[in-house]
Parts: C-alpha cells; structure tokens; sequence
C-alpha cells in the first residue's frame, strides 16, 4: 500500500469510527456489531503502526471513548479511565505475554494474573472521601464523564458509605453498571404494557437506565453493580496485588464478580476463557469475553501504560453467538442507491441476549451459495446489536417442502426491471428517476453542482418537499412555486424566489449534464460526456442497442446494458419527457467524429489529464481540449493519442510509458495549445 492510499483509509477509518463512537456511546443506538467496530480498529491501529507519520492527536487510537453526553453536568476524572486492548485469540494472548516478557524480563514466571469476567454494561467511578460516596462519573471520553451520583444512589449494591472503622481520605472505586437477564425481561415487560419500544439487549437497558435525568426511573430499572478496579487512592489503600486489593474493597462493602480468579501464566489465561466461555450461558449477566490484568502491583507500575490502555492489561473477546431456529420467510428490501437485500424473516429467537425475529442474507447469489431455502432449520449469529446474519442450512434438518429462494426480476418497490451487472453479486432496481425507495437520493444527485446546478435545493429542504408530496420525481420541481415555497416552515420570500430562479436558469444546460443528472449506474460525468459527443442528441442516446453503445470510447457491455436497460423502462421515460416538457433544452452538439476536421493539433485526439497542473485546474484545461475538438477520458488505453502529465502523475502515467503513448508535461502542453495561458 502507498503511503497516499494510507493516509485516504486512516481518514476514512478515523471518520467511520467517530460516527460509530457518537452513535454508540451518545446516541444509544449502534450502528454496527462489536466485531464489525473492532476490525476498523485493528485495521487502523495496524495502518499507523505502519505509517506512523500519520499518527495525530485526535486519531480514536489516541483516546479511550467517546464524548459526553448532554443533560448532565461534566466531571474531570482524577485518573484517565483507560480502555483495554483487546485480543480474539490464543496466539494474540501468548504476543500479550510476550510483550510483557520484553517489557519485564525480570518479572517472576509463570506470571500470575486476575482473571475475571467481562462485564457487558456501563463502566463507572465511585468516589468516596472519608468513607462517603460523594460522586459517580460515566467513563464518557476517559478524561471528562458524566455526573450520575443520584443515579447511581439509587443501585442497591452501590454501598453509600464504605464498611470500614478508618476509611481513606479518597478511593476511587471503578466497576460496571449492568442488569440481570431477569431484570432485563422483567423491564421490557413493563415497556411492551406501557406500548413502549423495548431495549435492543440488557447493556443498552443498563446504560440508558443509568442515564436518566429523573434517578426515580433509575431506581426502577433493577440495576446492578461489580468493582474491578481503582482511579485516585490515598496513599496506603492499595495492598500487593489487584485481588487482594478487590477483596478489600469487597470488605468494604462494594460487590466484586465472585468467578474472579488468580491465574498462571499462559495456560492459566487459556483454561480461564474456556471455563468462562462454556459458563456463559448460564450466567444470569451478560458478558462478552474474560478480561486479564497481571495481578502484582508494583509490577503494573513499572509496565505502565499507552496512550489509551495499560500494558498490563488485557481483555479476550468470545466468539459472536449462535443460535438455531425456522427460517419463516424473505422479503427483499431496496436501499437508497438501488440495492436489493434479501432478508430472512425468522421464528423468533434469542441469541446474544436479544431476541431476534430478522437476519440479512447479504445477497442472493450468497443465498446460492449457501443453499438457504424458505422451511430450513437455519444457523444465525449475532455478533453485536445490529441486524444479525443467517450463517447456513442445519441441512440435517431440511424438510421435504423447502422452497428455493428465486431472485426477483422486478423491483418489489416500483416494478421496475432488475439488473445485476456481471462479476458483481448485487441486484439493482433501474427504476432511479420514479423508484420511491431511491426517491431521496435521486433527486439530491440531479440537483447536484455538477448536474443540473440548482443552487438551495439541500437535502433537508428536498427532504422536506417530499415529505409534502410536493416532488416525487425530478421533473416536479419544475411545477414548485415561490408561494407554495414560501409557506415552508424557515423559507422566507426571497429565498423562495431565488430557488424558483435558480430552477428556471437550470432549464438552459448540456446534454453531458442532463445525462449525469438522470443517475444512470455508472454512468458518470465522463461517459455523459463522451456519449453526448458521441451521438449528439439524446433521442439517438435513447435508441442505441448495446452493440452501438460499445462503440463509444471506454463504454464497455457493462455500462451499456446498463444505459440500455435504463431507458428502457417506462417509469424513466415518462420522467424524461416530463423534464422535456417543463423546458429543459441545450444547445445541439456537433458528434466528435465531425471535429477532426479542426487545425487544432488536438482535434479528433483522445487525450488523458494526469497529475496537478499549476497554470489551470484539471476542469479549465479539460473545457479547453474540448473546445479545440479533443476527446478527453478518464483510463488509458492503447487508443490514447496523448497524456498530459502534471506535477505528481501516478499510475496513468506509467501505463502511457508501458504502452509507448507520446507523454507531454504541462510547458509543451501550453505551446501545443498555441502558447497562451489562460
């Protein structure tokens, strides 16, 4: 990997998992499992260990969470409350150890560790000065929580004063809130009488529990509590080890897991999992894994910490979960872009703590694959809180009367063709300009800057027009008036009328727009380009068979059926006669094959636009060789006349000098170009 696609993923990476931070830890509502959210960390702790001149500050593997939520007041936490890293593997436990070993190779062996289960709910700091419990504190982003004393007041296995005759001036108890599976059952019980959404899984109940403005709601909910660990301490609280220090503060009266142990080494951390891990599904808690911590003190002090966890500490994640159950069902949903996602409609089942009645399927070719059918005894895995996958058949138990799953070759939404392009496992609905599933996304991409160019039509205001039933399909927003704009909440006069006349200007524009606007599956602003130069109008774009659409310059079968089957539907048609009608026009277009008869030196060329040049942009010099009747493309190929390569030409570049393609740089562009700059 290049540095350059590096540094593009880190920032991809970076931007994925704030959003999931926010939505998990502020919004309460996950957006991807566990396992999903780990693999993007991992992949982007292992991008900047390898390219560590993009590590920054704000990178989340710089940092412990997420941020706090609003509601409660902000509390600084005396001692950073770090995450753990994490491992799925025996081999990632023995590098654990091995890293310690480096670390501390005088460190007696075997090395004894806790091992302790890994709770599933909300990690806490109690602080307690003089035996009293004057705070509690979210671990929000590690540095700064929130204040949820009174809440936290209300969990009867918080004690409010320490049981000890001389207790510290300060100790700071850390733990995790959680809830029972019976107190979880017994909550959505309640909900589900009260006409209430249920919670997803005992963790989000715990967390949204603990979060209540109103500490009487909280004290409803039946939470529980388990200590772990310690932030500030006064001096002389800690004793040798971390579970001997547990059991002190168990003496004082704060619960700690009971299946705590005092593990050996290697084998001691490998035995520990697999007990935990045959007991989980009869713990009345949920945990997701066991978590190791070198249990001497003093040598927790000398291995010392990262940026976001400690050295000495590691947590050992379990498996996604498995259950089995009837595969009732499919139905097929379509997404914004067209997509067709086959989901299983399931006879309700527990699995991972949640009870689950859906699951995807991914894909029909994956359904294939598989060899699912409708009455199957099907394998389903949750590995986090959203929607959970249909692993496979359990073919042992395959009835007589299962039904094979067949692709559909209309889209359930609309009724519009079906299409799937070769080597590629998705179905798409062509139906893009009329379908109601890709209504919103259609209509921002044909307002779009590079498309028919309507200044102030947002997504929130289109959002807000359709929610009306004012615009369903592009060509009404033609029909919108400044006094029916007007009466939207927020809209004053003007701006109505300056959307109107900005409506109005887009009537006049290419047909290299028009064509982009439709949203036509891949058929980008080049294509358009190249198929208005091609056939010049678009009644001759509109009735070419895939064998004339192949004629043109880098439109393969791919795209051209594509083209084909896009027009070929009515729903299309009859929105691209309504755009027609409401005036849209452009001016003729001349077909390429006509401009060699230019003296310009690029008439008739197919010329590639590489790398940054410094006397125009990339779109300036692309306007200019397409005046002067050059064909200009996006791929180079053996039937490129020419490439111009800029400051920082890559991969084009090097593929024009493999196939001996004539090369200019920016200077004999210019004097190709008579001389002059712009």
């Amino acid at each position: 990997m290049t540095p350059e696609t590096a540094a593009r993923r880190i920032e991809e990476l970076r931007s994925l998992i704030r959003r999931y931070d926010y939505a998990y830890y502020i919004l309460a509502e996950p957006e991807v499992s566990d396992a999903e959210y780990d693999a993007l960390f991992r992949e982007l702790q292992a991008l900047e260990a390898q390219f560590p001149q993009f590590i920054t500050p704000d990178s989340p593997t710089q940092r412990v969470g997420g941020a706090p939520a609003e509601g409660f007041n902000k509390v600084r936490h005396s001692v950073p409350m770090l995450s753990l890293d994490n491992a799925f593997t025996d081999e990632e436990v023995a590098e654990f150890e091995q890293r310690i070993l480096a670390l501390a190779p005088d460190i007696p062996q075997p090395i004894e560790y806790s091992a302790e289960p890994k709770m599933d709910g909300l990690a806490i700091s109690l602080r307690y000065e003089k035996g009293i419990l004057v705070q509690a504190a979210t671990r929000g982003d590690g540095e700064v929580g929130e204040d949820v004393t009174r809440n936290a007041m209300t969990i009867r296995a918080i004690p409010l004063r320490l049981l000890c005759d001389t207790p510290p001036q300060v100790v700071e108890i850390r733990g995790e809130v959680f809830m029972t599976r019976q107190a979880f059952e017994q909550l959505n019980a309640r909900q589900l009488e009260k006409g209430e959404k249920p919670f997803a899984n005992p963790r989000n109940a715990a967390a949204g529990s603990l979060r209540q403005l109103d500490p009487r709601i909280t004290a409803e909910r039946q939470l529980s509590f388990y200590a772990y660990g310690w932030g500030e301490v006064s001096p002389g609280v800690l004793v040798e080890t971390h579970i001997e220090t547990m059991a002190l503060f168990r003496q004082w009266g704060a619960p700690v897991n009971p299946l705590m142990e005092r593990v050996l080494g290697l084998k001691g951390m490998t035995d520990y999992f697999q007990r935990m891990l045959a007991r989980r599904p009869d713990l009345d808690y949920d945990i997701d894994g066991v978590v190791y911590k070198v249990n001497s003190i003093a040598w927790q002090e000398k291995l010392g910490y990262t940026a976001r966890a400690p050295r000495w500490a590691l947590a050992r994640k379990f498996p996604a979960q498995e259950a089995w159950t009837k595969l009732l069902d499919v139905i097929v949903q379509v997404g914004r872009t067209g997509a067709l996602t086959p989901v299983a409609k399931l006879a309700p089942v527990r699995v991972g703590g949640v009870n689950v009645s859906s699951a995807t399927l991914h894909n029909f070719e994956e359904i294939k694959r598989k060899d699912i059918r409708i009455g199957d005894t099907v394998i389903v895995r949750r590995a986090g809180d959203v929607i959970p996958e249909v692993v496979g058949p359990v073919l042992s138990r395959r009835p007589a009367d299962a039904k094979e799953i067949i692709p559909p070759k209309k889209c359930p939404v609309c009724g519009a063709d079906v299409i799937q392009e070769p080597g590629k496992a998705v179905l798409r609905c062509s139906g893009g300009l009329y379908c109601p599933a890709q209504r919103q996304r259609a209509l921002e991409h044909f307002v779009s800057r590079k498309a028919m160019d309507i200044r102030g039509l947002g997504p929130k205001l289109i959002a807000k027009l359709v929610e009306k039933g004012w615009v369903e399909h592009p060509d009404d927003f033609y029909r919108l008036s400044a006094d029916q704009l007007a009466t939207l909440e927020g809209m004053g006069t003007k701006s109505a009328h300056n959307i109107i006349n900005a409506i109005e200007a887009s009537k006049n524009t290419t047909l290299p727009r028009f064509l982009y606007a439709l949203g036509i599956p891949e058929v980008g602003e080049v294509t358009a380009e190249q198929l208005a130069q091609h056939f010049g109008t678009l009644e001759a774009i509109m009735q070419a068979d895939e064998a004339a659409l192949e004629a043109v310059e880098d439109i393969g079968p791919v795209v051209a059926h594509n083209i084909v089957t896009f027009f070929r539907q009515p729903v299309n048609q009859k929105v691209i006669q309504g755009l027609l009608q409401a005036g849209i026009h452009w001016d003729d277009i001349h077909p390429s094959k006509d401009a060699t008869s230019s003296a310009s030196f690029f008439a008739g060329k197919t010329v590639v636009l590489t790398g940054t040049l410094h006397t125009m942009t990339r779109d300036e010099a692309k306007a200019r060789l397409k005046a002067l009747g050059a064909h200009v493309t996006n791929s180079v190929s053996r039937k490129t006349d020419f490439v111009i390569a800029g400051e920082k030409a890559g991969s084009k570049l090097a593929k024009a000098q493999q196939l001996g393609i004539p090369v200019l740089n920016e200077q004999q562009f210019l004097e190709k170009l008579g001389g002059q700059t712009p």
